[in-house]
């Protein structure tokens, strides 16, 4: 009965890995050569590890990365200007604690939100948040928080995580508006967050995109002097796999 309480204790407190560990003693299975310190050990290193493995989950559910990519998958055999010295350099993550960016651009089908999502997942296994968002779908959200009121909320929850990946950059003209509510998300990361920006246009027609001289110079400042730039180049992956010819 007593031992019938504790694991239940254990499971109301959440130590699933403890619990789990507790009941194969119960059951007869664990091994009674060790020691009490060693078998505690066992159980201190299982319940730690459920631990982490449940935040990383909680991490990339919260990211909601459009692919389901890690830097080890990446394909190099495809010409395209990846240079894997690069990504080895952005796998240690220094970049993110430097409060730097990455700038991914080339044409379509080259893989640009596959490695941002990659270098956003090998981020959250090492402990920091990251969030996914396409610009147009972002910039539609931000017009909707100012309707109801929400406007500040949600810039607040873009400043705070670590690594934000703003896709599709460039897709369509900014309006004023929308002009203003990308420097105000800049803005609030520069120095303190990273963020990974994918485009098909390349940097130096981002100052003519964006279409205030103004607003454009403190973006770019903001965005650009300190980010890795990756530019993709070549076939696009997509029609390449599916053996199609390339279409003019």
């Amino acid at each position: 009965m007593l031992d019938e309480q504790t694991h239940q204790k254990l499971m109301s407190m959440k130590m699933y890995g403890l619990a789990a560990d507790f009941q194969t003693h119960l059951d007869g299975h664990s091994d009674d050569s060790l020691s009490f310190e060693e078998r505690f050990g066992l159980m201190v290193d299982r319940e730690w590890t459920e631990r982490q493995e449940r935040k990383l989950n909680l991490r990339l559910g919260r990211a909601k990365l459009r692919e389901k990519s890690c830097l080890e998958d990446i394909d190099y055999r495809h010409p395209r200007g990846l240079d894997r010295s690069v990504i080895n350099r952005l796998a240690a993550c220094r970049w993110i604690g430097e409060h730097e960016n990455i700038i991914l651009t080339g044409p379509t089908g080259l893989g640009k939100t596959w490695i941002a999502c990659a270098l956003a997942d090998n981020a959250c296994r090492k402990g920091h948040t990251a969030h996914y968002t396409r610009v147009p779908r972002l910039l539609q959200d931000l017009a909707i928080a100012q309707a109801d009121g929400t406007y500040t909320r949600a810039l607040n929850r873009l400043a705070k995580t670590d690594v934000l990946i703003l896709d599709d950059w460039g897709l369509a003209p900014l309006t004023d508006r929308e002009r203003r509510d990308m420097l105000e998300i800049i803005e609030d990361r520069r120095g303190r967050r990273s963020t990974i920006v994918t485009s098909q246009l390349p940097v130096k027609k981002w100052h003519d995109h964006i279409g205030d001289p103004t607003i454009a110079d403190s973006i770019l400042d903001r965005l650009v002097h300190n980010a890795h730039r990756i530019e993709l180049k070549g076939q696009s992956l997509r029609k390449r796999r599916s053996g199609k010819p390339k279409r003019k």
